[in-house]
């Protein structure tokens, strides 16, 4: 089961600062002991889901 048809479509965000025009943006969803990043130009490819530790680790990089 990939984590498109796992995770309900209501359920992925994508930042307040994306402006919708550029297509650059990626989207999350969190689930039971998972998070999950999608491509915001083409949703129906596969997403990647990593340990909700590992994203917290990737935030608090990429915040620096």
């Amino acid at each position: 089961m990939n984590a498109q048809q796992s995770v309900p479509e209501s359920a992925w965000f994508k930042s307040s600062y994306s402006t919708g025009s550029g297509g650059e943006c990626v989207e999350v969803a969190a689930s039971s002991g998972a998070v999950h990043v999608r491509d915001s130009k083409d949703t129906s490819l596969a997403a990647l889901s990593v340990e909700p530790v590992t994203w917290s680790a990737f935030v608090e990089f990429a915040a620096v």
